[in-house]
């Protein structure tokens, strides 16, 4: 039985290279996206022909309980869930309505207590697992107009350091990364003129690349197993 990785929003940036890594390292993947299902299937059958791996994508919300529990049906082994999918909402939190509020945080983190809650069991069984919650530095510091996203992220840092000292007994690891400025869709709101202010906070002098979280996410999957309950932060030396 080959080794099997699953990847939420993986159809673009740092999931797509979360996922590229991981064929990389062999494993058949499960990808989920929410809206660019044409772009997923193409993508995956770049990974299987280049990798020599078997993919699979799904398109669906990881915010929603039922979806998630469909997702799992097909699913009889997994050994890495890698729980990227997120959105943001940017401006006053005076100005946010309570479903745009309700809405983040059942991107950010609902789905990771969904997705997790039909891992563990397969995780446990196969005595073994890697879970790594894509987080940021925001969880960490706050971002003014920002609230909901980083009290989201806040809540994922807290919800793997939790976890992870309940899994550690069953050999499963739990880590989270937190990412600074990252190149990403998600950050291409901003204005040139609001990126280079962001860039000048910087020590590294630049945003950080998906490929560079990915790299960090395939080190986590091979760190030694007493390695739990962390919040690696990946962010040019910012925080």
């Amino acid at each position: 039985m080959g080794k099997k990785a699953l990847v939420t929003g993986a159809a673009r940036g740092i999931g797509r290279a979360v996922a590229e890594e991981l064929a990389g390292q062999g494993f058949d993947l499960l990808l989920t996206c929410l809206h660019s299902i044409d772009e997923l299937n193409a993508f995956c059958l770049y990974l299987e022909e280049k990798y020599d791996i078997a993919c699979t994508s799904f398109q669906g919300d990881m915010g929603d309980y039922e979806t998630v529990n469909r997702l799992f049906e097909s699913v009889s082994g997994l050994d890495v869930l890698v729980n990227n999918a997120g959105i943001s909402y940017i401006g006053l939190l005076s100005d946010m309505s309570a479903e745009e509020w309700r809405r983040v945080m059942a991107t950010n983190l609902d789905s990771c207590f969904y997705t997790c809650r039909n891992a563990i069991p397969l995780m446990v069984h196969a005595k073994q697992g890697r879970i790594i919650n894509i987080s940021s530095v925001w969880g960490q510091a706050g971002a003014s107009m920002e609230t909901a996203y980083s009290a989201s992220k806040g809540a994922v840092n807290s919800f793997t350091r939790a976890l992870a000292k309940e899994l550690a007994p069953s050999n499963i690891q739990v880590n989270a990364v937190a990412c600074g400025v990252i190149d990403t869709d998600m950050n291409r709101c901003f204005a040139k003129e609001e990126m280079d202010a962001l860039i000048e906070e910087i020590p590294a002098d630049r945003i950080g690349t998906p490929e560079e979280v990915a790299s960090l996410v395939g080190q986590l999957i091979n760190a030694p197993a007493y390695m739990t309950g962390q919040i690696i932060t990946i962010d040019g030396g910012w925080f």
